[in-house]
């Protein structure tokens, strides 16, 4: 189920370490595999690419790992391992931390991480997630919604509620990051060159006024990059707003 789960595959055994191949250990391996992932995507990959990139037969780094997914489930849990976490504990003063600032700052993390690594967003679907930099992420979630005094069934879907949302909204940013690279453009002139050569229907015209709205905003100085923080910051204040909402009902529940 996981590479995380299965004890035997922690470490070499001891009866192969005479055959283990010669400058190489599971850190170099998942080093490369990041590096590979980043600058090639998922489709990309192959064990024999990666033997091929660190200089070795593809067998010896199956002497490290099992399988493919269990060098995707390492290198998955090392790029976790770069998120700032924001301290969770109170102050020396008795003082708690805003649980809104620490949303902001973990929501803001995890964002960078997925446009950073855009292949992420591929492999937080089909794995657990249950490496201890990937735990050690998910406490930090869960302790900072805890502070908002939410109870427990409706702490579990405001987790839902903001981490989908900004795992869904670095997915698309991170896979157009991704796309105006391949194009050898920069974000401004892969926008400005598809508006441009779009042109909606007649009937739909009123539809896509938006649209054209976008279009003047960057033509006045306003980036694609800057429109997309704005948006973000705004979705996330209607989350937090949310989440406000409910703690407020659930005192005045509480208080009947």
């Amino acid at each position: 189920m996981s590479i995380w789960l299965e004890d035997s595959g922690s470490k070499p055994s001891r009866s192969r370490r005479s055959e283990q191949p010669s400058g190489l250990d599971r850190e170099r391996i998942t080093d490369a595999t990041v590096k590979l992932l980043d600058a090639e995507g998922l489709a990309k990959f192959s064990m024999r690419r990666l033997a091929s990139e660190l200089g070795v037969t593809a067998m010896s780094v199956y002497w490290y790992v099992a399988t493919k997914d269990d060098l995707l489930e390492l290198a998955l849990d090392r790029v976790f391992g770069e998120p700032r976490l924001p301290a969770t504990d109170a102050t020396e003063e008795g003082d708690a931390p805003d649980w809104r600032e620490q949303l902001r700052e973990l929501a803001a993390e995890y964002r960078a991480l997925i446009v950073r690594h855009p292949w992420t967003s591929t492999l937080t679907g089909n794995f657990l997630n249950v490496g201890p930099n990937s735990l050690l992420f998910s406490h930090a979630v869960q302790k900072v919604i805890a502070g908002t005094g939410l109870s427990l069934p409706r702490q579990r879907g405001a987790i839902a509620s903001v981490f989908q949302f900004v795992y869904g909204y670095s997915t698309i940013e991170g896979h157009f990051v991704q796309r105006c690279a391949e194009a050898g453009m920069t974000q401004d002139e892969y926008f400005r060159e598809a508006m441009s050569a779009f042109r909606a229907p007649p009937e739909l015209a009123d539809t896509f006024q938006h649209t054209e709205e976008m279009m003047s905003a960057i033509e006045g100085g306003e980036s694609v990059e800057q429109m997309r923080d704005l948006d973000f910051q705004a979705a996330l204040d209607l989350q937090i707003a949310g989440i406000e909402a409910l703690v407020a009902q659930e005192a005045k529940q509480a208080g009947r």
